[in-house]
């Protein structure tokens, strides 16, 4: 069963079903990262070949955008530590190494399948709305956003980390 990805294995427990995408999702590129920093070179972290972004900025962004995106989704507005946190995610002064951003996208993720796990599919539809132009969403077009965007920057990252 582990060489299955998490779509096919089944729900995740106690995620209502009409999230699981979102949850296994999250959980697919948790996984998949830890196998890519296996024999990852830490000197790598903040180089740009072709001028493209680091690995470093990748790491910081997956945790970040889930945390705004979850947030929005709760109805709430970003705290003055998430927009820092947005300010510095590409900048390498302040992240430590790759074993220190995953780890927080690891509590990212699971502060994100906590926060399905209490999300009421019927509220679903309801309107939030995003950054200070206020601009319309869904609490499910935040959710299945923040996991396309979380699963694309991961696919930057993998061709990245080729180059490299």
């Amino acid at each position: 069963m582990d060489d299955l990805e998490y779509w096919l294995k089944g729900p995740v427990p106690e995620i209502p079903l009409l999230l699981q995408p979102v949850a296994h999702a999250l959980l697919q590129v948790q996984k998949e990262l830890k196998e890519v920093f296996i024999d990852f070179d830490e000197k790598k972290l903040w180089e740009r070949p072709k001028n493209v972004a680091a690995v470093g900025f990748h790491l910081n962004h997956l945790t970040g955008v889930l945390d705004r995106l979850f947030t929005y989704a709760k109805g709430e507005n970003l705290t003055p530590e998430q927009l820092v946190f947005l300010k510095n995610e590409g900048n390498e002064n302040n992240a430590t190494n790759s074993i220190e951003l995953l780890k927080a996208f690891d509590l990212q993720v699971i502060k994100s399948l906590d926060q399905l796990k209490y999300t009421n599919p019927e509220t679903l539809t309801e309107p939030r709305f995003v950054g200070r132009k206020m601009l319309p969403s869904t609490v499910i077009g935040l959710l299945f956003h923040a996991t396309e965007h979380t699963t694309r920057h991961f696919g930057q990252l993998l061709v990245t980390i080729k180059i490299l």
